[in-house]
């Protein structure tokens, strides 16, 4: 006898019919592996985006193919076609770097039902998870908050309800809100991951993998971005945190963890506050890979030269720190990390056979001026903001005579710093003159620096062309999206401050006759703060051991004394103890603007209306002290502009090869120190 339900439970039961099929479709949860069960799992890792999703540079509006997500992301495409397994993880500064970022982040803030471009393409290319680097803070916690996905408990930062984000786990394990004592993000993430194995007998089986990735962020966040996160978060040390949170991934079955850790590799006694403290994270029993980031290095490389790939332990050829297979694949999607790791279950647990392992950085770059195609979905996902981009940067804001450029800031032009320098201190002139007229009598200066020296290549210098001045020049003139901040010095704090800036320089031998490199690579372009006033003047003696460079500093003409007092115009960066100059530690500050550095920028020129190298650019307050050197003093540029340096009144500068030897296509240029 047939049974009728009526028509009201049959749609009541409708949901739950339909799916039962796709319950059933699913595929049976793969056995515990056996004895003897082989794995290959490659690790695959970007790093050091900073917002770059496509080979487009915005400051000169025009294509760069060197590089870009879109091009990574035939990387991954490849390396998943060849390996039958593999985890695809970001090890973070992914969110800012590039007008695209800054369009959406403060000029048309993304809204919480949308997914931050950078986010909608790794969604799309399917990463398995992420951690955080420093530069995720730089526009706050509320928005890091909401784009990716997260409402966090901390003093001061309002989130109604959890936004649109990645479709994948971000973990951080060591920054820490002050309101709940619990960290920011979830610190661990395990990723089931159904792997295809060969059993004992090399017959192919399913098996289930159980991967920790586990994040932490240079300490040094709460001086770079002390202005969001003080009061609201504290940072915990890498190692703390990792000898805390590795056996409880452990004890909830993680099979493998992955350290997502942003920073490079520093052998120097280990504290909490390391800002690159992975040589010591690698020596904590437990953890199975490393993904580095931070220093825009390339990891391995045999043939690298830098000081942190030369330590005890680090094996830069095979790519092991202390044993620990370890990648850090550079900046902007230039490279894809991979890490080959070979798995054999022993009954019990999963191990790594280590001696099997392999460790690379994939190059988009295939030859002298060619790389691998990008991929035209990842345009396609971003096309609309790519383009919104493009329009708003367009927008015209004054003109100028002479062409602006950081090719030769290390070696005395101030092109490219002098007009920053002019914003800065007619920002804070003003602002005393109406709000602090306790500090009317006291002189102002400003520094600035050259951001881009070339780092990710010959690409990568600022350079505005003369004529008509738009946002994205501004843009080029100043990088980051940091606020003007003041600070009072004396006369002993800014001669300190000039030598930790001398720091760029190496200690040059008069009398050597071999080639001498005059620019300290490892002393990031950033931190060689400069002033342009005419009214101060001093020397660089780069014959002198760091610190004890600076001679003949004088201001008006009169030797400066160790108790006159200045107001510096800087940035928070800087003035919260951002590159460690001495005395710069957020108690000194007396201005800390809510304008950032680059509107000041933007409202001088449009003010100033046109730019001319008299006004703007003559006024150079350094020269390095003469010098007559028996062999050639070298440093990098890229190739082709010595009639730069002669049009900014730099003498005894000559291109002398069209490659420095590095392989970033930067040419070598010597300088005649004696004039």
């Amino acid at each position: 006898m047939a049974t009728h339900l009526p028509y009201q439970i049959c749609i009541a039961l409708l949901p739950a019919l339909l799916s039962v099929p796709a319950l059933a479709a699913k595929p049976a949860k793969p056995a515990r592996a056996a004895a003897g069960t082989t794995v290959s799992l490659a690790l695959l890792e970007t790093t050091d985006l900073h917002a770059n999703v496509v080979g487009y540079d915005y400051y000169k509006l025009a294509p760069e193919p060197s590089h870009g997500l879109d091009r990574t992301a035939t990387l991954i495409r490849q390396a998943r076609a060849e390996f039958p397994n593999t985890l695809l993880l970001d090890n973070g500064d992914t969110i800012q770097g590039t007008a695209l970022a800054d369009y959406q982040a403060q000029v048309k803030p993304v809204g919480c039902g949308e997914t931050l471009g950078i986010y909608k393409v790794m969604n799309g290319l399917k990463y398995d998870g992420a951690g955080i680097g420093n530069h995720e803070f730089n526009y706050g916690l509320a928005f890091l908050g909401q784009v990716t996905g997260k409402r966090f408990q901390v003093a001061g930062v309002e989130q109604p309800r959890r936004c649109a984000g990645p479709a994948f786990p971000m973990v951080l394990a060591n920054v820490v809100s002050a309101k709940t004592n619990k960290p920011l993000f979830a610190p661990y993430a395990i990723i089931e991951k159904q792997v295809q194995a060969l059993d004992a007998a090399g017959k192919p089986v399913r098996a289930q993998l159980r991967v920790g990735i586990i994040g932490f962020a240079p300490p040094t966040i709460m001086e770079w971005d002390r202005r969001w996160l003080e009061g609201r978060v504290y940072t915990q040390g890498v190692v703390e945190a990792a000898r805390r949170y590795v056996p409880e991934m452990r004890r909830k079955g993680a099979d493998l963890v992955v350290a997502i850790s942003h920073g490079g590799l520093d052998a120097s006694p280990y504290s909490p506050a390391m800002e690159n403290a992975n040589w010591h994270l690698a020596k904590v029993e437990g953890i199975d890979a490393m993904l580095l980031g931070h220093s825009h290095q390339l990891f391995p490389n045999a043939d690298s030269t830098v000081p942190q790939f030369n330590l005890p332990g680090v094996d830069k050829a095979k790519g092991l720190v202390h044993g620990v297979p370890t990648v850090m694949p550079n900046l902007w999607g230039k490279h894809l990390g991979v890490i080959q790791l070979q798995l054999r279950h022993d009954g019990k647990r999963w191990l790594v056979e280590r001696e099997r392992t392999v460790v690379q950085a994939r190059a988009a770059q295939t030859g002298a001026k060619s790389f691998v195609d990008a991929d035209p979905a990842v345009m396609r996902l971003v096309q609309a903001e790519h383009e919104a981009t493009i329009r708003y940067v367009k927008t015209p804001v004054g003109a100028t005579e002479f062409r602006m450029s950081s090719y030769f800031a290390d070696v005395g032009d101030v092109s490219a710093l002098q007009v920053v320098n002019q914003a800065q201190t007619a920002y804070v002139q003003d602002y005393v003159a109406a709000n602090l007229p306790q500090y009317k009598d006291l002189p102002v200066l400003s520094m600035t620096a050259p951001f881009k020296s070339g780092v990710a290549g010959a690409a990568d210098y600022t350079d505005v062309q003369a004529g008509p001045l738009a946002l994205n020049n501004a843009a080029d003139l100043y990088l980051y999206p940091n606020a003007l901040y003041a600070v009072k010095v004396d006369g002993a704090g800014l001669k300190a401050w000039l030598e930790k800036a001398a720091q760029r320089f190496r200690t040059i031998d008069p009398a050597e006759t071999a080639p001498q490199q005059l620019v300290n690579l490892d002393v990031a372009s950033y931190n060689f703060d400069t002033p342009t006033s005419s009214e101060l003047r001093y020397e660089i003696d780069v014959t002198r051991a760091p610190g004890e460079r600076i001679r003949e500093l004088s201001w008006h003409g009169r030797p400066v004394a160790a108790d006159q007092e200045f107001l510096v115009a800087t940035n928070n960066y800087r003035a919260s103890g951002g590159g460690h100059c001495p005395g710069l530690d957020g108690s000194k500050t007396v201005i800390a603007s809510p304008d950032n550095s680059r509107d000041v920028l933007i409202a001088y020129v449009r003010k100033a209306g046109q730019l001319t190298r008299a006004a703007n650019a003559s006024s150079r307050s350094w020269r390095f002290t003469p010098v007559k050197t028996a062999g050639p003093v070298v440093f990098p540029s890229a190739p082709g502009m010595a009639a730069l340096a002669a049009q900014a009144g730099l003498r005894g500068v000559q291109q002398v090869a069209a490659d420095d030897g590095r392989g970033k296509g930067v040419a070598l240029y010597a300088i005649d120190l004696s004039q």
